[in-house]
């Protein structure tokens, strides 16, 4: 496929995607999706790749979405274009995914740095769930992903007033992982990539999908679910070479087996 909307690389196990209209502050219309779902779909299952990282530009994350595909459309049409199913996709990738944020994550952009499992944000970094000021509310996990990450009542008015908060704030109140000025936010986030893939591809799969299950279930649901993927990862080459290694004082050879 060929993107129009995006700039993609790979170095070694790390791949970088880098959403790319910055002529509307990387507005997320259809086609940007359709690209980005693809492109992510393809390297979650390209064996080199160990980690994504997912940016924009020192101006803007993502803006938002594109409000010219939306703004006449109805009720029915939007039930029928069905556009969330694909940010199901990207909530599925199974590789674990970074995103280095500067500038703006506004509306679907900061629903789409949520969607992510790690957020590096840059001091210049704004996020926030305006759609209350065009007359809608948040679709694409916003109301829930945020309440989970900042709690209630920073959440109800975030998406209650559109107000954006800071990167500070961001910190603060536990949506991103660090701050960093905004020449770094890049490279801190391909640093933490290269960490994450230098790991047993396996486990940090399975131990992925065991922390994402404790926002999903109960307390005895996520502890049954965690417990099977730590029985099944000692049936990975990984697992025995792990402990090969510690035993012998050496640095262990990762195959993702």
């Amino acid at each position: 496929m060929e993107y129009k909307h995006l700039l993609v690389s790979k170095e070694n196990s790390i791949a970088v995607v880098q959403l790319n209209r910055p002529e509307v502050l990387n507005a997320l219309n259809l086609r940007l999706m359709d690209e980005l779902v693809h492109v992510l779909t393809a390297l979650d299952n390209d064996d080199e790749v160990r980690a994504i990282v997912l940016h924009g530009n020192e101006k803007a994350f993502a803006a938002g979405a594109d409000i010219t595909e939306m703004s006449e459309a109805g009720a029915i049409e939007m039930l029928i274009r069905d556009q969330f199913t694909k940010w199901d996709k990207i909530r599925k990738v199974k590789k674990p995914l970074i995103a280095a944020v500067s500038g703006f994550a506004l509306g679907g952009g900061c629903e789409l740095t949520m969607i992510c499992d790690i957020i590096i944000a840059s001091e210049s970094a704004r996020f926030g769930q305006p759609e209350i000021n065009i007359g809608v509310m948040p679709g694409a996990g916003g109301t829930q992903r945020l309440t989970r990450a900042v709690g209630k009542q920073k959440a109800m008015e975030m998406v209650l007033t559109g107000n954006h908060i800071t990167a500070q704030e961001a910190l603060e109140y536990g949506l991103v992982l660090r701050v960093v000025p905004v020449e770094l936010y890049l490279k801190e986030a391909l640093h933490l990539a290269k960490e994450i893939a230098s790991r047993p591809p396996m486990s940090v799969q399975l131990a992925k999908e065991s922390v994402l299950k404790s926002f999903d279930t109960t307390i005895e649901g996520g502890l049954e679910f965690e417990r099977k993927n730590f029985y099944l990862l000692f049936a990975t080459e990984d697992s025995k070479e792990g402990m090969k290694a510690f035993k012998e004082k050496r640095k262990a050879d990762w195959q993702g087996k």
